[in-house]
């Protein structure tokens, strides 16, 4: 969760922000920290280069989780938690991620360490997971394997 109150905090919107309102504040942002508008010294440059990052990291981050990105993605998501089983999770500061058997993963933030103790210690990880998990936290697609031709 410090990550997405970060990230919206560092474009300056709130939770309710759409994904035009994201794009808009993300064109703004980047026209004032392009590294182009900086030739005057070669610090400036640098530490433009570095904001202008961290300012496009946020922008995906955030379009990643929004809830029209969610409601695009939702059939395909709701097909892999409820058809695939967990081939593995990992835990690191209060994010989730699960990868699952068809070859995708998703990350869960925000996720308390209880749960995921209790995760670890259900007799039926899937099943806890659809119980207290997916649909519990925000959450954003992390990767997906590779089609073979």
């Amino acid at each position: 969760m410090k990550k997405i109150i970060g990230y919206r905090k560092l474009l300056g919107v709130n939770e309710s922000a759409d994904l035009q309102e994201l794009k808009t504040v993300y064109r703004n942002l980047m026209k004032n920290w392009h590294p182009d508008k900086f030739q005057e010294s070669e610090e400036q440059k640098v530490d433009a280069e570095a904001k202008s990052k961290h300012i496009i990291e946020a922008y995906h981050f955030l379009v990643s989780i929004a809830p029209e990105t969610k409601a695009a993605n939702l059939a395909e998501y709701t097909a892999t938690t409820t058809t695939s089983g967990i081939q593995d999770f990992e835990y690191k500061g209060e994010t989730l991620q699960i990868k699952f058997l068809d070859g995708t993963s998703y990350e869960y933030f925000g996720v308390p360490k209880a749960i995921y103790v209790k995760l670890i210690n259900a007799t039926t990880p899937g099943r806890f997971a659809r119980r207290h998990i997916y649909n519990s936290f925000p959450y954003r697609m992390a990767g997906k394997a590779m089609e073979m031709a």
